[in-house]
């Protein structure tokens, strides 16, 4: 299934699964409860996010840019509208993170102070130069992902890398320039 035929209420129960699995909430939760979670600062800054993805799919570009604008003022995190981000993202923190990717696949994991996008200016966010980034990912906290590049499934990118080129699946990326540091075993 492509991530554009997930609806929007599919992706936020995925994201509430996510976010209370990784907490060890017990799985039986009220509504109530799961409502209020919604409003926690790790879960709201997704629940904007997509908002603003939705209504930028429908044409309703000035309610996208409100729902975005205020994910900005309220959690410090700009994410552009266009990106298509799949199920089950988490935010641990959200201060001076700045996503700008083409796409994320699910499951992602992006830490505080995070930069993903172009290498340069681009004010018309063409695709061919900003970052593809697949399944499981894990962006440690101040990664820059800079420039049409791909990095692959369960890859992890270490703490205040500057990462300009791509990476295969399951490896570990870090430094300045990063670099892969460790393949990992596709069952590990």
């Amino acid at each position: 299934m492509k991530l554009d035929d997930i609806g929007l209420a599919s992706l936020l129960l995925a994201d509430a699964r996510r976010h209370r699995a990784l907490f060890g909430a017990e799985p039986n939760v009220s509504r109530l409860r799961l409502s209020l979670g919604m409003l926690s600062p790790r879960f709201a800054p997704v629940l904007l996010y997509r908002l603003a993805h939705a209504c930028q799919r429908v044409h309703l570009s000035p309610l996208a840019k409100v729902f975005s604008l205020l994910n900005f003022m309220v959690f410090g995190i700009e994410i552009a509208v266009s990106c298509r981000i799949g199920p089950g993202l988490f935010f641990p923190h959200t201060q001076g993170t700045v996503i700008g990717a083409v796409s994320i696949g699910s499951n992602a994991v992006i830490y505080q102070g995070v930069t993903v996008g172009a290498r340069d200016l681009d004010f018309t966010y063409d695709e061919a130069h900003r970052p593809v980034i697949g399944n499981d990912v894990m962006l440690g906290a101040g990664a820059k992902v800079l420039g049409g590049i791909r990095l692959g499934d369960g890859v992890t990118v270490a703490a205040n890398a500057v990462l300009l080129m791509s990476v295969p699946d399951n490896a570990v990326a870090g430094g300045i320039p990063a670099k892969i540091l460790k393949q990992r075993d596709e069952q590990a």
